[in-house]
């Protein structure tokens, strides 16, 4: 018989999930040994069956109300419900869970999708939300800001060239056109963080499983977006010259474990752009090795906003994964309940002594 799923430590508290604090690891790190004792849980080198956690930008700007770019969805609490859901999830999960991986949103001002980055005829900078289109940059409308020129490495009309070929490459591929967004996940700033419900969690597996988790920091390059966690949306200049080597730690991550859950914000955005991208990469190398990704659907929320609900095109999405053979999960089901998953998974990593 599978073994259950484990209580939840009695410092979590739910309510705490939507703010910021300060997480007192030392304290954490104590507990977390003595609960691989109370529990038996084992160090997860010795895991039989590997399961990979993977959260997507699961950071303050995303995640909790106030911040720039919160994931509030239609009830404006979705992505801290979706968040109390996910750390309810870890806990229970602790001596299935054999590492994690978080993707980390990484931003400074001067990017092009940051308003500073773009200028009008009398200097003026585009409000958040602004979509640049090829016309609007053919003509003018919006232009590179070359004030930034030097600081960036490019002279006027470099970069200038180079906006005009990101707006045509995007318009190009059809998926859709520059948004120049408020200025968010920026390095070294609060929204940057991971929210701290969720680190804590975190670092409690850490300690208790001896499982370092990976951070993985996309979006730091000042010329083209990073949506996914692989790749980002343009990667080469207008000379052809790659930007950004791509990255293939979640390929691998899903390459050597058995499974891979993957949680995160959003649901229309980040997490479906990485999961595509990473469907694409399988599907050259190895298509049956999509059956061994888990989306947990309840850990997870489309951007919902006046005038631009994405619920349809995430719920699409998540449709055309699992039609390709991923599996579409509640965190709230027991893993070892969910489709490929052998009957008494977890129980090699808790000690019956």
């Amino acid at each position: 018989m599978a073994i259950e799923s484990l209580p939840l430590p009695p410092f979590y508290d739910p309510e705490a999930v939507g703010t910021v604090y300060r997480v007192p690891y030392q304290q954490r790190a104590g507990e977390a040994r003595a609960w691989a004792v109370e529990h038996g849980i084992r160090p997860a080198r010795e895991d039989a069956f590997r399961l990979g956690l993977v959260l997507i930008d699961v950071q303050n700007t995303f995640c909790l109300p106030g911040f720039e770019l919160y994931v509030g969805g239609a009830t404006g609490q979705a992505a801290v419900e979706d968040n109390r859901r996910l750390c309810a999830f870890i806990y229970r999960n602790l001596h299935r869970i054999t590492a994690v991986l978080a993707t980390l949103d990484t931003h400074r001002a001067a990017q092009i999708f940051h308003p500073v980055f773009l200028v009008d005829d009398e200097g003026r900078h585009p409000a958040p939300f602004t979509v640049v289109t090829v016309e609007e940059v053919a003509s003018g409308r919006w232009r590179f800001n070359a004030a930034l020129a030097g600081r960036l490495g490019l002279t006027p009309e470099a970069g200038q060239r180079h906006l005009e070929h990101y707006v045509r490459t995007l318009a190009e591929r059809g998926k859709y056109a520059l948004t120049v967004w408020p200025y968010h996940a920026m390095l070294g700033g609060i929204g940057h963080a991971l929210v701290p419900a969720v680190e804590e969690a975190v670092f409690f597996h850490t300690v208790a499983r001896h499982s370092p988790p990976e951070l993985l920091v996309k979006g730091t390059h000042p010329l083209t977006e990073h949506y996914s966690a692989l790749r980002p949306e343009v990667n080469t200049d207008p000379d052809g010259r790659r930007l950004v080597e791509p990255n293939d730690a979640l390929f691998e991550m899903v390459r050597t474990f058995d499974a891979v859950v993957i949680a995160g914000q959003a649901k229309s955005h980040c997490v479906a752009w990485t999961v595509q991208d990473l469907l694409d990469d399988l599907r050259a190398h190895d298509p049956s090795l999509a059956h061994r990704v888990y989306l947990l659907e309840d850990c997870t929320s489309p951007i919902v906003a006046p005038g631009a609900d994405f619920t349809e095109a995430a719920d699409a999405a998540f449709a055309r994964f699992a039609e390709a053979g991923m599996h579409v999960v509640r965190s709230t089901d027991p893993p070892d309940t969910w489709p490929g998953f052998p009957a008494a998974f977890g129980k090699e990593s808790v000690s019956h002594a």
